[in-house]
């Protein structure tokens, strides 16, 4: 993976002893079980938003003026627990230097690492879920840190909230707790409308983990992901739920994962990047 800085930013914002915020490539892609190509999704990311417009036009911000620091991407790769082990231990010095991790996967099992070193940070803190699938298997192909068991794994060491699902296995049904989880189908029948964006709120801490796997985004606009389903959320309701959980609550931290780089259509890479910078300007925006 070729080292390159999260905005393309000059120098000045770069430097990790100034920064606020961190951004940490993962770029594993050791259990994914059906399209491959997620270990490319960090560095695709990463030359997406060199693209960007560095102002934010809905907070009237330029975010990266609080410093951006890329760090060198994660290369322990021999299986997915050393994988987590390795970010834990960068996850956990970043908090340690009181700066704002934003991970970038890989496939979801890097989430794990950070979850991980989140609880030994907060007493009490919830991961937020968007994903089509409910990852809440206890084990899968002989690995409790497969990808399909990352929320199990969350659930171990904080309360978790599940929005966009719309895949499941029949076992993953002894662990997940239904009054957590908030299945597409009812997102999009809702007839309270934004509604269930305070329902979901209602479920968790103060302090909130979001953990993004892309293909909660619906195939029509996000195709680049190694599992895509069908009747997903779009990008406007994402964000503007995301606004009422930062309205609502201290987001501590963020990881966006499973992108799969489509070398002839670049818009996924790009809603991926842009999706991070506008969250980041929806926390900082006050600051």
């Amino acid at each position: 993976m070729e080292n390159k800085n999260y905005g393309g930013l000059d120098s000045e914002f770069t430097a990790y002893e100034t920064a606020e915020i961190v951004v940490l490539p993962v770029p594993y892609d050791g259990t994914s079980t059906w399209l491959k190509g997620a270990d490319k999704g960090p560095d695709a990311i990463l030359e997406a938003s060199a693209n960007m417009e560095l102002y934010d036009i809905e907070t009237d911000s330029e975010v990266y003026t609080h410093g951006i620091a890329t760090l060198e991407p994660v290369t322990e790769a021999s299986s997915p627990e050393a994988m987590s082990q390795e970010v834990e231990k960068q996850v956990d010095k970043i908090l340690t230097d009181k700066k704002f991790p934003v991970i970038l996967g890989g496939e979801h099992s890097v989430s794990i690492g950070a979850f991980r070193a989140f609880a030994k940070h907060y007493e009490k803190f919830s991961v937020l879920q968007l994903d089509a699938h409910s990852d809440m298997r206890s084990e899968y192909e002989g690995s409790t840190h497969n990808h399909a068991c990352v929320m199990a794994r969350a659930k171990e060491v904080a309360t978790v909230a599940q929005v966009g699902i719309r895949s499941s296995a029949i076992e993953e049904k002894e662990n997940i707790m239904p009054d957590r989880i908030f299945y597409a189908h009812d997102l999009h029948d809702a007839k309270e409308g934004n509604n269930w964006m305070y329902m979901v709120s209602q479920k968790l801490h103060d302090n909130v983990y979001i953990t993004i796997d892309l293909d909660v985004f619906d195939p029509a606009i996000l195709p680049a992901t190694g599992t895509p389903e069908p009747d997903g959320l779009y990008y406007r309701e994402v964000l503007n739920f995301l606004k009422l959980i930062n309205e609502r609550h201290n987001i501590v931290g963020l990881d966006v994962v499973e992108l799969c780089p489509n070398e002839i259509n670049k818009s996924s890479d790009f809603l991926a990047s842009k999706l991070i910078y506008q969250i980041l300007s929806i926390k900082y925006q006050n600051q």
